[in-house]
């Protein structure tokens, strides 16, 4: 059984405690200073890593791994989590750097969004050293990568009919034409124009109904580079349309 739990990361496992200890998605949000979809993410994440059905099921396995005493609820500050994400993970001036989360949810409320770590190496070589190792080769992009970097383009364009047309039914049961162009200009608007976009994630999730496609891009803008792009996007038809996506 530890060998599933050796693959969670620090923040999943950190979640999964405050789970076990008896907090809701909300409070969890509100002590680790997250939004509630980033939480949601971490548990969804060590349940597909634990091969269980549910969050609890994953916490109590830990807690019998690690053995750990339940802490008291009573220590931990509830409420609603902040209402704009703006507070990056583990930072400890968070306020410099500015998150913007927006989402559309499939069916069933399933998130459609995964948390991606991303790995910086550096490596110098000197006389006689070996040689650096060559950058990993990009996912080859499907039709579902195709059309997340067609509706990025639209959003860049600031065509907001166009790009909310082009998304999934239930992204615009959530929101409205006004409500996805307000919201989409909070973000945009101070990244500036994309100089490039390269692909780093294209997969498939199995979730219900009928799941759905998460593709990851690194963008640089011109008054920010290294901008992770998250699109989860569901087949609709012949069609792939976009539900949800973030910008961190």
């Amino acid at each position: 059984m530890t060998a599933p739990i050796q693959t969670l990361t620090e923040k999943e496992k950190e979640t999964l405690r405050l789970l076990v200890d008896g907090h809701d998605a909300k409070s969890m949000a509100r002590q680790l200073g997250l939004s509630v979809h980033t939480i949601n993410e971490r548990l969804r994440d060590a349940r597909r890593k634990m091969a269980v059905s549910s969050s609890r099921e994953a916490a109590r396995k830990l807690r019998a791994i690690e053995h750990r005493p339940p802490e008291k609820i009573a220590d931990k500050p509830l409420g609603e989590a902040p209402a704009a994400a703006g507070v990056r993970d583990g930072a400890p001036h968070a306020g410099k750097r500015r998150s913007v989360r927006l989402l559309g949810l499939v069916a069933g409320a399933i998130l459609m969004s995964l948390a991606l770590a991303l790995l910086a190496f550096s490596s110098a070589t000197g006389t006689g050293g070996p040689p650096a190792a060559a950058p990993p080769a990009a996912p080859t992009e499907s039709a579902a990568a195709d059309a997340a970097r067609a509706w990025l383009a639209l959003v860049e364009k600031g065509d907001w009919k166009a790009s909310w047309e082009a998304t999934g039914q239930s992204f615009k049961a959530l929101n409205t034409v006004e409500a996805w162009a307000n919201a989409g200009r909070q973000v945009q608007g101070p990244l500036g124009a994309a100089r490039s976009r390269v692909l780093i994630g294209d997969e498939y999730v199995p979730a219900p109904p009928e799941g759905y496609r998460m593709v990851k891009f690194r963008t640089d803008y011109t008054n920010r580079a290294g901008v992770i792009e998250t699109l989860s996007l569901v087949r609709e038809g012949d069609t792939w349309r976009v539900v949800g996506v973030t910008v961190d």
